[in-house]
C-alpha cells in the first residue's frame, strides 16, 4: 500500500512535468508553424528534393532550439524544487507495549486412565458382562474367568474353618473355667487361625477370576471374546478409557528450563478439530534426557465436549517470556554492518515533511512473527523510518510522504 502511494506521488509529479513540457513544445511548434516561409511551403505540391531537404533541415534546427530551451527550463525547475530528488520514506512512532514471546512445539494428547485390561489368572473366559461404548464404574464386574474348581475348594476350607472355630470356642470356654490343659486350648486356637488364613488365601485366588474396572470410564474396545483361553498378564481382554483427566505431553529443549515453568500460559490448537483453547503448564520434568537434551512438560487439557482423544496431535504456544513495556520494530527494516552490528534509521531535525536520517546502532531481543524487541538504542516515541529504510544513508535529507504510529 505504501509503495503504491510512493509510486502514485512520483507518477503524479512526472505527469505534471510532462504536461509542462508538452505545452512548451506545442507553443514552440505553433510559433514555428506561424512562420510565413513555412506556411508558404506545401510538401504535397512540390517534387523539388532540394526544397524538401532544406525544409527538413530548418525543422531540425527548430527542434534543437526547442530541446535547448527545455533543458534550461528543467534546470530552473530543479533549482526551484530540490525536494523532488529527496528519497521518499514513511515512518512510525515507537510506543511501549506488552510483548509476549511464545515457544512453539507439537505434542500428543495423553491420559493416565487409558488402560488395556489383562487377567490376573489364566483359564477360559467364561463371561463378558460389558459391550463397547458402555460406561462403567470403578470396581464394576467386567468379565469372569473359569476358576478351575477353586470355588469348591474355598467351600471345603470354609467348612473346616467353621469346625476349627467351634472347637476353639469350646476349648476357650473350658480353659476360662480352668478345665482341661493349656496345650489343648492353644492347639485349637492355632488350628482355627490356620484355617482362617487358608480360606483367605484361596479366596484371594478366587477373586482373581473376576475382572473388575480399575477406574470409572468407558469400554473403548472388547478385545477377547467369551470362550477364549486367556493367560495371566498377557492376554488383552478390553480397553477402558476415561477422557476427563487429559493432558498433553511434550519434550522441551533444555535451554528453556528456566522459562518454561509450572503455571505458564499455553495456547493449545488442535488442527484436526479446528479448535483452540487456553491452558497452563501443570507439571515440568526433573530429568534431562541425555539422548536429545530435553525435559518433559505436561499441559492440562479440559475436555468438556469429550471430543479430545488420546494421541491427538496438538500445536502448542508456551509463553516463555513477557515484557510489559517493550519497544517493537519490524524485522525487515533492520540492517547489519560489516562488524555484525544491527542498525536502523530515525529522523532528526524534522521540518514539516523534510527531515534528516540518522543511523542508530541497536541491540535486539526476542522475535515474534514480523516484529522484534529492541533492548537498547532507541527510546519511547522515537520516529523510525519504515518504507525506504534500506535506501537512505546516514545524514541524508529525506521527504516524509506518510507518517503513522
Amino acid at each position: 500500500m505504501i509503495h503504491q502511494k510512493i509510486n502514485q506521488s512520483i507518477k503524479k509529479h512526472h505527469n505534471t512535468m510532462k504536461n509542462i513540457f508538452t505545452l512548451l513544445i506545442l507553443t514552440l511548434v505553433i510559433t514555428s508553424c506561424g512562420d510565413k516561409s513555412t506556411a508558404k511551403f506545401d510538401i504535397t505540391k512540390t517534387t523539388d528534393i532540394k526544397a524538401i531537404k532544406a525544409e527538413r533541415d530548418k525543422l531540425v534546427a527548430q527542434q534543437q532550439e526547442i530541446n535547448a530551451k527545455l533543458e534550461t527550463i528543467d534546470s530552473k525547475i530543479d533549482e526551484l524544487t530540490p525536494e523532488k530528488k529527496l528519497p521518499l520514506i514513511t515512518t512510525f512512532i515507537t510506543k511501549a507495549e506488552k510483548f509476549e514471546h511464545f515457544l512453539e512445539l507439537q505434542g500428543n494428547v495423553a491420559t493416565d486412565q487409558n488402560l488395556v485390561i489383562t487377567p490376573e489368572m489364566g483359564g477360559i473366559l467364561r463371561q463378558v458382562f460389558v459391550k463397547e461404548g458402555q460406561r462403567v464404574s470403578k470396581g464394576q464386574l467386567l468379565a469372569r474367568i473359569d476358576d478351575g474348581g477353586l470355588s469348591q475348594q474355598v467351600t471345603q476350607l470354609q467348612i473346616q474353618a467353621d469346625l476349627a472355630k467351634t472347637t476353639y470356642e469350646r476349648q476357650k470356654r473350658l480353659w476360662d473355667q480352668k478345665i482341661g490343659s493349656e496345650i489343648q486350648y492353644l492347639q485349637s486356637k492355632s488350628a482355627y487361625e490356620s484355617q482362617v488364613e487358608a480360606v483367605k488365601q484361596l479366596q484371594s485366588q478366587l477373586n482373581k477370576t473376576a475382572v473388575r474396572a480399575p477406574f470409572t470410564g468407558v469400554i473403548d474396545d472388547v478385545i477377547t471374546e467369551q470362550g477364549s483361553v486367556v493367560a495371566p498378564s498377557q492376554t488383552a481382554l478390553m480397553r477402558i478409557v476415561n477422557l476427563k483427566d487429559m493432558y498433553i505431553s511434550v519434550d522441551v529443549p533444555e535451554r528453556y528450563i528456566s522459562n518454561v515453568t509450572k503455571n505458564k500460559n499455553v495456547e493449545v490448537n488442535f488442527p484436526v478439530l479446528g479448535e483452540t483453547l487456553n491452558s497452563k503448564v501443570r507439571q515440568t520434568g526433573n530429568f534431562i534426557n541425555p539422548a536429545n537434551r530435553t525435559f518433559n512438560v505436561e499441559i492440562a487439557v479440559p475436555n468438556k465436549k469429550g471430543n479430545i482423544k488420546p494421541n491427538l496431535t496438538a500445536k502448542l504456544k508456551i509463553n516463555d517470556y513477557t515484557n510489559e513495556k517493550a519497544l517493537l520494530v519490524p524485522q525487515n527494516i533492520i540492517s547489519e554492518n560489516a562488524a555484525g552490528e544491527q542498525y536502523i534509521y530515525i529522523l532528526t531535525d524534522r521540518k514539516d515533511s523534510i527531515a534528516i536520517a540518522k543511523k542508530i546502532i541497536i541491540e535486539t531481543g526476542k522475535t515474534q512473527g514480523d516484529v522484534i524487541e529492541v533492548l537498547k538504542g532507541i527510546e519511547n516515541n522515537a520516529e523510525i523510518i519504515q518504507e525506504g529504510a534500506r535506501s537512505v544513508k546516514d545524514g541524508q535529507k529525506v521527504q516524509i510522504i506518510n507518517s503513522k504510529s
